[in-house]
Formats: C-alpha cells, sequence, structure tokens
C-alpha cells in the first residue's frame, strides 16, 4: 500500500474556510472523468488531497492534471485515510459498487459516477448503505444543472406548460462509429449488459424524469449492436450500440427516445421535448443557452440571461447573459451543491443514490424488454 513521494500542494486554497466543512477529497480513476472531477472539487474550494488509479504509475502521472497533493497505489488506503471526507469514484462501472461500498463502510461521504452498479440489486444495496450511514452519496447526473433545464423545469412545475401530454428526444454520439472504435465500455464485464443506455441513456431517462416530475412506468425498448467486433483484434461484442425506447407514465404522457453512440456527426446531442396542452419545451444540451418554447400562438427562444431567469434557475447562471455555460459549469454546480448537502442543506435536484438506484431500474427493464421483445413494468 505504497504511498508515491509527496510534492508541494497545488489545490487553490478554500475559499469558504471559516464558513464551511473542509471538503477534502480523494478521486479514484485518473481519465477523463476523474479530471473533470477534479476542476469541480477545486472550484468548490475543495482539495484533492489523493489520486490513485489502475496502476501506481498512472496515480503519479495524475498528479498535476488532477491537482492532486499525493498518489496513492493502493485506492482502499486512499479511502482509509483520515484526511479524507469525501471519495470520488471515477472508474469503470464494475468497480463502482466495491469501492463507494468501502468509503461508506469507512465513514466517507460518496460521489460515485453513473450506472452506479451494473444490476440495480447491487444499487439497492449501495442507496440502503448510505442512506444507513447517514452519508451524503450523489451522483453526478450534471444535465440537470443546466439553468435552462432548471427554467423548464420550472415551467413545468408552476402549470405554464398544462397537461402533459408528450415528451420525446434522443441522446447521440458518434465516438464507437467505426469497427476500431474501441473503450473499456464495450466490454460488458467491465461496464455491464447495456452499455450505450447504461452511459447516457440513462442521462436521457434522468432529465425526462426531473424536468417533467413524472415517472416512467412502462416500456417497450429495443437494442442494435451495429458493430459486432471491435478492435484490432476483432473480439466480439456483446453490448448494444443503439437503443429504441418507447414509454409510458404515471401521470399519462408517451414518448419515445433513440440513444446511439454510432450517429455520425452527432457529439453529445442530448435533446428533450416536452409537450403539454398549453406549451411544448424543448432543450438540445448542444446549445444549452437556449431553450425553445412553443405555443399555439407564438413560439419563441428564450436565453440564459440572469436577468429573466427563474431564482431555482437563475442560482446556476453563474456568468452574465452572452457569456456561454457548459458542460463544465454544471459538473462544478454539482460538486458545490454535493458540499452543501454534506454541510446539512438540501440544495433542490441535487441527484443522489436514489436517483443511481432508479436509473439502475430503468436499464433492467430495458434490457428485458429488448430481450423478450415485450413490454416491460418498471418498479418504482
Amino acid at each position: 500500500m505504497g504511498v508515491s513521494h509527496i510534492t508541494e500542494p497545488n489545490a487553490p486554497p478554500d475559499p469558504g474556510a471559516g464558513t464551511r466543512s473542509e471538503y477534502r477529497a480523494a478521486v479514484i480513476g485518473t481519465g477523463f472523468m476523474g479530471r473533470v472531477h477534479a476542476r469541480a472539487i477545486r472550484v468548490a474550494g475543495g482539495r484533492v488531497v489523493g489520486v490513485a488509479g489502475s496502476s501506481p504509475e498512472k496515480a503519479r502521472a495524475a498528479l498535476g492534471p488532477l491537482g492532486a497533493e499525493r498518489a496513492y497505489d493502493d485506492p482502499e488506503a486512499l479511502i482509509a485515510r483520515d484526511d479524507v471526507d469525501v471519495v470520488h469514484v471515477c472508474t469503470p462501472n464494475h468497480l463502482h459498487a466495491p469501492l463507494a461500498l468501502a468509503a461508506i463502510a469507512a465513514g466517507k461521504h460518496v460521489v460515485c459516477e453513473k450506472p452506479l452498479s451494473t444490476d440495480a440489486a447491487t444499487a439497492e444495496r449501495m442507496a440502503a448503505a448510505a442512506a444507513e450511514a447517514g452519508r451524503t452519496a450523489t451522483v453526478p447526473f450534471v444535465y440537470r444543472f443546466h439553468p435552462m433545464v432548471r427554467e423548464a423545469r420550472e415551467k413545468v412545475r408552476s402549470g405554464a406548460v398544462g397537461r402533459l401530454n408528450l415528451a420525446h428526444g434522443s441522446y447521440l454520439q458518434d465516438w464507437l462509429l467505426r469497427p476500431g472504435d474501441d473503450n473499456w465500455r464495450v466490454d460488458a464485464d467491465l461496464g455491464g449488459p447495456l452499455r450505450a443506455f447504461g452511459d447516457i441513456g440513462s442521462h436521457w431517462c434522468d432529465l425526462l424524469e426531473f424536468v417533467t416530475g413524472d415517472r416512467i412506468t412502462r416500456l417497450s425498448a429495443q437494442t442494435s449492436t451495429v458493430n459486432d467486433s471491435r478492435g484490432a483484434d476483432a473480439r466480439p461484442v456483446a453490448t448494444e450500440d443503439v437503443v429504441t425506447l418507447q414509454f409510458a407514465t404515471r401521470g399519462g404522457m408517451v414518448g419515445a427516445s433513440v440513444i446511439s453512440q454510432v450517429s455520425a456527426g452527432r457529439k453529445n446531442r442530448l435533446l428533450l421535448e416536452v409537450s403539454g396542452t398549453e406549451m411544448t419545451l424543448s432543450f438540445d444540451q448542444e446549445q444549452p443557452e437556449l431553450l425553445w418554447q412553443g405555443g399555439r400562438e407564438a413560439s419563441n427562444l428564450l436565453m440564459r440571461d440572469p436577468d429573466t431567469l427563474s431564482p431555482a434557475a437563475g442560482r446556476f447562471a453563474r456568468v452574465p447573459a452572452g457569456h456561454a455555460q457548459g458542460y463544465q459549469d454544471c459538473f462544478d454546480a454539482f460538486v458545490s451543491d454535493t458540499r452543501d448537502a454534506i454541510d446539512g442543506a438540501a440544495p433542490d435536484g441535487l441527484p443522489d443514490f436514489t436517483d443511481g438506484l432508479r436509473a439502475a431500474r430503468i436499464a433492467e427493464a430495458v434490457l428485458e424488454s429488448a430481450q423478450g421483445s415485450t413490454w416491460v413494468e418498471v418498479p418504482e
């Protein structure tokens, strides 16, 4: 259980010192998501006191990019440290449960990447463990933190949209378009039995339920594996590239969604459109400064302007209108709200392990439906 030679700490000072509890974070995982988490920790006034990766070499190489103070050969040694308050789990999916549960058992708060687990039973055990330990445990469904998503949610809440009747959209990417495109997520043993849906379809369903306040109760899904082999060794692929989904909700909506990681030219296009008896709202994550508002008599584009947004949305508008905000801003806001929750606040809309469990239950229903070519009930 080794610790690398310690260099001078390079995390910025905590701007909330004296008014907020310490946020001393361990980051487990040195890839893209580890870097995103680490930056958000520092923006929230926290410190990345340690990093661990899949190898000691990767942990040491991540010291600078993550702004971390120490590198650890063993994630469990990092979790056990007295100067760690929060553990950020940014590893391949199959490691989420053992690391998060170890952190909770050690009395730490946890931020765990989604999917929370590769099966719903384990996700339920994780949510129960966090609740029983009284620990803050959150999942980065960060698209909730776009100001215009919050604006859409407030319009639904206020009744301005009317009675909801239809929701549809998609989440499209192209980073796995070609047979030579490869990643650990393709391997079901590492990423779980659903790849495209577990990775990005979970975001779409979470956004739907968050904006509408409604729940998917029944669904019918199809999956397709476009590239049945991948990598230089042309190994067989069991996980899906595409999912199509029909659903019905508790409140009476019907809808459909398309999830794809092989749509040429689409980089990260999450589109959600919700229609009611008075208004339609449409949000495109690649145009996050805008919310389309449609009416029978007139339609218009709402811009992210702190002077005109509802208070719930304005809280996340960090810069004046015309200065674009994006994905990292959402992540920064998510970690900031996580810190507030640890301090005893109850930030509205903070996604926790119960939301991660919800996503796991929807994913299992999608898998069951696709395998059986039938409609499936989604358990509450």
